[in-house]
């Protein structure tokens, strides 16, 4: 099983130091402060497979991101890459070049003075994977062939390009290097609906085509049941349901997911009114004890408050894991209540 795997996470965490300048920490008497981006994240991606992580903003998802490719080194835990620590992988430009990664804003991540053919061929001359000029350009025309451009476009400047076009631009590059494992950092955030079903849609034909593995990172679950294979909901930090697509769908367990699947809008009009989740997301800086679902969630108890909850395989749905006292003790309503939930989400069901 560890030979399929091309991806796994054991324990990572990323907590950054926001602590005023010295001086004034000795004026005002006041200590250290420390962010903590995640807490302590695991998951395995095993070839050829999508793993979606969802979540508010501010939880998480876009440091696990920059945690697996290395652009950000782990305060604790560690990062497997196809059976290496990620921290000797990168060393190794063969395995380096086996991963790369799409960013959320397309035009702020192309170089604006360079043309595209050179944005693209950036990273096949950077490899040594051409021998020649004339292999290069080659290369790079068939990449923009690929991701449906001409290779005349690579003539042009970012500018010159819409924004569904410069992501495509995007994946080009990224796939120059013949990568393994993508890293996609809300993609289709910055596009318009029909330009995001048409990236989506290049997304899973490059990975029917090449095998490719992606790490998905979205805040957008009709995108997320489109593309994924398993699904992580994310939570201040931390990962606090893990399930396959259709199981987290179809049978949300835990809370958290539940007041996710009942912002969705009510595309039937049923006039049925509904309950926001209350209370606002805590710090990173200071969080919650025990939970840190905790504060918001209409099933804490005593125990929420004062336990931090292990990922447990949930009552009733083996397949989910969930982080959860309630969903643990039986408290949640079981696997009926999580249909009912998801079947009042009726958007996703006809995206």
């Amino acid at each position: 099983m560890a030979d399929d795997l091309m991806l796994r996470t054991e324990d990572v965490a990323r907590h950054f130091d926001v602590s005023r300048p010295l001086i004034q920490r000795m004026i005002a008497r006041e200590g250290r402060r420390t962010l903590r981006a995640v807490d302590g994240v695991s998951f395995d991606i095993p070839k050829g497979t999508t793993l979606s992580l969802v979540g508010e903003s501010g939880c998480g998802k876009s440091t696990v991101a920059r945690l697996v490719v290395g652009l950000y080194a782990p305060t604790r835990g560690r990062v497997v890459f196809d059976g290496r620590d990620l921290a000797e992988a990168r060393s190794d430009a063969a395995q380096r070049r086996r991963m790369q990664m799409i960013f959320q804003d397309p035009y702020a991540s192309l170089n604006p003075r360079w043309r595209v053919r050179d944005i693209i061929a950036e990273p096949i001359r950077a490899f040594g994977l051409t021998r020649s000029n004339a292999e290069t350009v080659e290369r790079v025309g068939q990449l923009l062939t690929q991701v449906g451009l001409a290779p005349a476009d690579g003539q042009k400047f970012p500018h010159e390009f819409s924004g569904g076009q410069r992501q495509r631009i995007s994946i080009a590059r990224a796939l120059s290097s013949n990568p393994e494992f993508l890293v996609c950092d809300e993609p289709t955030s910055a596009l318009d609906v029909s330009v995001q079903a048409q990236i989506l849609n290049l997304m899973k034909d490059l990975q029917a085509r090449l095998g490719l593995t992606y790490l998905f990172i979205s805040h957008n679950l009709a995108v997320v049941r489109q593309v994924s294979d398993r699904v992580g909901v994310m939570y201040l930090g931390r990962i606090v349901e893990l399930a396959p697509a259709e199981t987290l769908f179809t049978t949300p367990r835990h809370p958290y997911t539940r007041a996710l699947m009942e912002a969705i809008p009510d595309l039937d009009m049923t006039g049925r009114q509904r309950i926001p989740v209350g209370g606002e997301v805590p710090s990173p800086i200071t969080p919650p004890s025990g939970c840190p679902f905790h504060p918001r969630c209409a099933l804490a108890n005593d125990r929420c408050k004062a336990e931090l909850p292990p990922m447990l395989p949930a009552r009733g749905t083996p397949a989910a894991k969930v982080a959860c006292h309630a969903v643990e003790e039986g408290r949640d309503g079981g696997p009926q209540a999580a249909v009912r939930v998801a079947e009042r989400g009726g958007m996703l069901a006809a995206s």
